[in-house]
């Protein structure tokens, strides 16, 4: 990898762990506004009123703790239990209130350090660009020391550097730090694990049989409406030519041309749906699979992969049509200027994230290419985050396991 592509794939990481710290920041600031809220409805038990707030408060938990699960990429656990006893009684649901207090207290910091650390070195970079502005006699120093000469500035935009630095290294690794610990906490009992375990796999079993059977309709449809027509074509075509090869043949060339023509488009229909069962391409690697989509792509694509040692070949198909489908949707909807892939292998995950630039908006409820993307990932029991806020940007991105 290039210095210049290292150094954007460093950008785009740190990029992905403010996002994921902001959100982070989110959930651990209602966790606080939670934790509060339950001291309430505990003080006002004794009066009978708080137990009229129990629902409500037991619904508020699992809201939230299922949200920041979603967040990290674990299972979901459903509805919390709405009476005191049953609450009092639910050990998932205590272990909810269990992680309420440390992720308002961590979250928090973390989420925090991880917004001021960019805000901090965007403001002390451009400090040199305004400082002068400010009126004589009063500091515009940000810090402890006075700024009165462009050597003081100067030394106020090193310290923005330092800052940046540390945000382009250390934001990924608080993102990480926030989620594993929610993770951590949020983890469900071997049992109730196994439990859910299950209940996940006849989920993503059913996913799969429907993707399945979505796709054999798909195969048939393009074959019924595409190839076959044309070669039925070809025959009508064929016939008319032996006719006309007595009596005329001019017309018999001109019909045997058309036919070959016709005989021409069905093969390339069927090339067209081979390619949608299992790309060929894939046959020289996923790397050059996706240089082959990117430089398709009607918009200029960044391409970054990594992918040693290779993964098997249904994982690297589903990612292939992942990134198939985002870069169908950057060309068609988006609007986007630049659009970027990055595609690697980091441990016994496949991970996938294309990025765009455009004006966002994006939604797999929609009816969307999306949805048929996420029942494919679902089938490989991988994960799909697809942040799309309008006005953009646009992130999917996809964790596949790959085995060891």
């Amino acid at each position: 990898m290039t210095t210049a592509a290292a150094g954007r794939a460093r950008l785009v990481r740190a990029r992905a762990g403010f996002l994921d710290l902001g959100r982070g920041l989110g959930t651990a600031l209602t966790a606080a506004l939670l934790v509060l809220w339950l001291l309430i409805v505990v003080a006002l038990l004794p009066v009978g009123i708080g137990l009229l707030l129990v629902p409500s408060a037991a619904r508020g938990v699992r809201r939230l703790a299922d949200a920041e699960r979603t967040r990290t990429g674990s299972p979901t656990w459903g509805p919390g239990p709405q009476r005191l006893r049953a609450a009092l009684a639910d050990p998932l649901w205590r272990r909810d209130v269990r992680w309420l207090p440390p992720h308002a207290v961590v979250g928090v910091l973390l989420g925090l350090v991880g917004v001021l650390l960019p805000v901090y070195a965007v403001r002390d970079l451009s400090f040199p660009l305004w400082w002068w502005l400010v009126p004589a006699g009063e500091d515009p120093s940000p810090w402890w020391w006075t700024v009165d000469a462009w050597p003081d500035a100067l030394a106020v935009a090193g310290l923005g550097a330092v800052w940046a630095l540390l945000s382009l290294v250390g934001l990924p690794v608080l993102a990480r730090a926030q989620s594993a610990r929610s993770r951590a906490l949020l983890r469900p009992p071997a049992d109730v694990d196994l439990s859910l375990r299950v209940a996940e796999l006849t989920a993503t079993r059913a996913a799969a049989l429907d993707a399945h059977a979505a796709e054999l309709r798909r195969i048939e449809r393009s074959l019924h409406d595409g190839a076959q027509n044309r070669l039925v074509g070809v025959t009508v075509l064929l016939g008319a030519a032996r006719r006309a090869v007595a009596r005329d043949p001019a017309v018999a060339d001109d019909l045997l041309a058309r036919a070959q023509a016709a005989a021409e488009e069905a093969l390339a229909e069927l090339r067209a749906v081979v390619r949608g069962i299992l790309p060929p391409v894939l046959d020289r690697g996923l790397a050059a699979a996706v240089t082959g989509l990117a430089a398709d792509c009607r918009v200029p694509c960044r391409v970054e992969v990594a992918v040693e040692p290779r993964c098997p070949v249904s994982v690297e198909a589903t990612a292939y049509f992942v990134v198939a489908e985002a870069l169908t949707n950057v060309s068609r909807h988006s609007g986007a200027r630049t659009a970027s892939v990055d595609v690697r292998r980091l441990g016994e995950h496949l991970h996938v994230v294309v990025t765009d630039d455009g004006r966002g908006g994006a939604d797999p409820g929609a009816g969307s290419g999306l949805t048929g993307v996420l029942r494919r990932v679902e089938a490989l029991d991988g994960t799909l985050e697809l942040t799309s806020p309008p006005g953009g940007p646009t992130r999917v991105e996809v964790r596949l396991p790959c085995g060891s």
